[in-house]
Formats: C-alpha cells, sequence, structure tokens
C-alpha cells in the first residue's frame, strides 16, 4: 500500500468514521449475525480497539471484546473493516496484526472469531473445534488463535459474553 497511513488507538471522535466503516463493509444485516448477539450491551475493549488513518480520515477498524469460552476468558476479534476501495492493500492484517500483538502485551491468551479461513490464516487463525456461538454459525468459520501456548488445546464450551456494560433488554441483562 503506498500513503502515509498509519495504525493509532481509537478515540471517541472516530466513532462516526468507525461506523462507516462497519456500514460499509457488512451492511445493516450484521446486527443479525451470532457474533453480535456476543457484543450486545457490551463495550469493545478501549486498549484493544484500533484504526488506521491517512490525512485525519479512517481507513479502516479493528475492535476486539470481552468473551468467555466455558468459563475460560478469551476475545471477540471484530468487525474488522476496511473502506471497500483500499481492500486487498494490506490494511486490514496490519491492523490484526497490531491488536495480535496488544493482546500478547496485555497478557490476554486466546482470539477467536468468525470468518474466512483462508484470510485470516495469513496471521495465524485456524478452525477450532468444541466451541458454540450463541445461534447459527457455520462452525467451519469458528477460528481462534493461541496467544500463549496451548491456550485452545482445552478451550471448550458455550461462548458467551465476557460482561455486560449496559443492558439492552431484560434477557441481555443476563451473561447466560
Amino acid at each position: 500500500m503506498t500513503g502515509t497511513w498509519q495504525i493509532r488507538p481509537e478515540r471517541p471522535e472516530d466513532a462516526d468514521a468507525v461506523e462507516a466503516l462497519d456500514n460499509d463493509g457488512f451492511g445493516p444485516g450484521r446486527y443479525a449475525k451470532s457474533a453480535y448477539r456476543l457484543r450486545e450491551g457490551v463495550a469493545p475493549l478501549a486498549s484493544l480497539s484500533f484504526v488506521a488513518i491517512e490525512n485525519g480520515k479512517a481507513l479502516g477498524s479493528i475492535r476486539f471484546w470481552p468473551i468467555k469460552i466455558g468459563g475460560a476468558p478469551a476475545l471477540l476479534l471484530g468487525p474488522l473493516a476496511v473502506k471497500s476501495e483500499l481492500r486487498g492493500q494490506g490494511i486490514g492484517i496490519a491492523l490484526m496484526q497490531h491488536g495480535i500483538d496488544q493482546a500478547r502485551a496485555q497478557g490476554h491468551s486466546a482470539i477467536i472469531l468468525v470468518g474466512d479461513e483462508a484470510y485470516y490464516q495469513r496471521v495465524g487463525f485456524a478452525r477450532i473445534a468444541n466451541v458454540r456461538m450463541p445461534g447459527p454459525v457455520n462452525t467451519a468459520r469458528i477460528l481462534g488463535l493461541a496467544l500463549k501456548p496451548d491456550a485452545l488445546a482445552n478451550l471448550a464450551g458455550d461462548i458467551k459474553r465476557g460482561r455486560i456494560d449496559t443492558p439492552v433488554c431484560a434477557d441481555g441483562a443476563k451473561l447466560g
């Protein structure tokens, strides 16, 4: 990619630009996806939310969310969004690698996501078994990355929100 873009922590004033990137990449149908059940009422981790910026404009963004898998803490990656006209130029991979490096430095043990294995394997993600997402999901698209040795080996069970920051409904007030 040519240009002078840089990755920096997401700031509150980036909220509209990040929302626009998510809308561009995933549209309104994203809210019906199982991964969004894990984000409802939960704030992304501020220390693991990043934007790729060039000349004051957001080119891409990535966020990580706290989850639990069978009671063990982990991270959920997503959405990873890049302006549609800039896809394939390395911004998404750079955002992911930066986020993974920061998550490892902060002591997190594992990251999961729902996505295309051919793309995400470039930064080390692979299919994982023995975990269950809330709602329907193609299990072949559930991918994981260990940040510590053997972190995925014993990871099994239901994937649930790691916390509730803002209850969105009576059912949303439950952690499951």
